[in-house]
This record gives C-alpha cells, sequence and structure tokens, in this order.
C-alpha cells in the first residue's frame, strides 16, 4: 500500500508522520510526476484551502486528482482538505473539487487563536482527542453521507462511498484512530480492484 499527501501547502508532514507510525508507505504529492506511481489513497491536509486550490490548478494536479477521486480512489480531507472536496461552501465564492455532497462554512469555529481541543465518539472506534484550528463546520449533508462524528449539533467526520472528511485535526495529536480508518478504506478499495 502507497499513501500519497498532497504537499504543496498546510500541515502535511504530521499527515506523513502518522502514516510512518502505522508503517504505511507514504510520499509527498508536489508535481505532476507524483501522481505517475503506485496510489492507493490521497490525504489532502489542513491549511489554507484557497491557495492549496490555486497551487493544485497552477501545478496541473487539479484534474489528475480530480479523475482519480471520481474512479473511486480513496480521499481523506482534512479541515482545508474537506473544504477543497466539499460541493458547496457557503462563505467562499471558490469552489475546487465538489466531489462530495457536503456544504460547509470556512472558519466556522473561530480564527487561530480560538483554536479548542475535544475528545468525543467516532462511530464505532470509541472516543478519540479532536483538535479544531481554524475549522470548517459541515452544515449540509446529502442523503449518501454518513456521519461518523459530531459536535454541537454539527458533523465533524463524515464519509461519502470513498471519500472522507474532519473538521479537526487527528495529525496533531498522538491517536492514530482515523488514520487507521482511512487506511482500512484503502485496502477495502484495493481488494475491491483485485476482485475487478
Amino acid at each position: 500500500m502507497r499513501i500519497g499527501v498532497l504537499a504543496v501547502q498546510g500541515a502535511f508532514i504530521e499527515h506523513r508522520q502518522m502514516l510512518d507510525k502505522l508503517k504505511i508507505d507514504n510520499f509527498e504529492i508536489r508535481q505532476l510526476s507524483d501522481l505517475s506511481g503506485q496510489i492507493d489513497g490521497i490525504i489532502l491536509p489542513g491549511g489554507e484551502s484557497t491557495v492549496m486550490g490555486r497551487l493544485l490548478k497552477d501545478l496541473n494536479l487539479y484534474e489528475p486528482i480530480y479523475q482519480l477521486i471520481k474512479n473511486h480512489l480513496p480521499v481523506y480531507g482534512t479541515c482545508a482538505g474537506a473544504i477543497l472536496l466539499a460541493k458547496t461552501i457557503i462563505n467562499d465564492s471558490h469552489t475546487w473539487f465538489q466531489t462530495m455532497n457536503i456544504t460547509v462554512r470556512r472558519n466556522a469555529y473561530g480564527r487561530q487563536l480560538g483554536s479548542f481541543k475535544i475528545v468525543a465518539p467516532f462511530k464505532d472506534h470509541g472516543n478519540v482527542p479532536m483538535v479544531f484550528i481554524r475549522a470548517p463546520r459541515i452544515e449540509n449533508l446529502g442523503r449518501s453521507v454518513i456521519i461518523l462524528s459530531s459536535h454541537d449539533g454539527y458533523a465533524t467526520a463524515a464519509r461519502e462511498a470513498n471519500m472522507l472528511v474532519t473538521s479537526f485535526h487527528p495529525e496533531v495529536t498522538d491517536d492514530l484512530t482515523i488514520h487507521q480508518y482511512f487506511v482500512d478504506m484503502c485496502k477495502e478499495n484495493m481488494k475491491k480492484e483485485k476482485l475487478n
């Protein structure tokens, strides 16, 4: 298994460190040639979604990654990564991949100084620590979207088919639950591909 982490901007190193702890081969996606090898999943990290979106287009990464997602490659978007995947962004005129049937509000949990941490249940996996840093809020979900965790009446983690998003940053904690969940999604997909 080999998972790529988008590394054009944002907190990509922390995601690589989590994958290293799980002993999962991983690499940085910085240019088009990085997408030419084996890829079993992609992580879109936290950062500045507008900057990341523009860089994806400037570096000619947008369309190939979009096609991989549309072709059912597992993808995990954290914070800004969730914004990149969202079909609708309430307080921003820019939208990016628009592959996941969710509506998000940027910076809904406050700015950097308003960061906070909670411990809450993640579906079928017990309690996990959740760190919110300039986090988007998932305000609406399509029928096929499954809520995996919530806080104050809003989903904080959700899944639709091959796409996983979290408003929070599991990569800045020591808890590997969310990354293991994504690795398991990648394993499921690899099994399906072998059967086909």
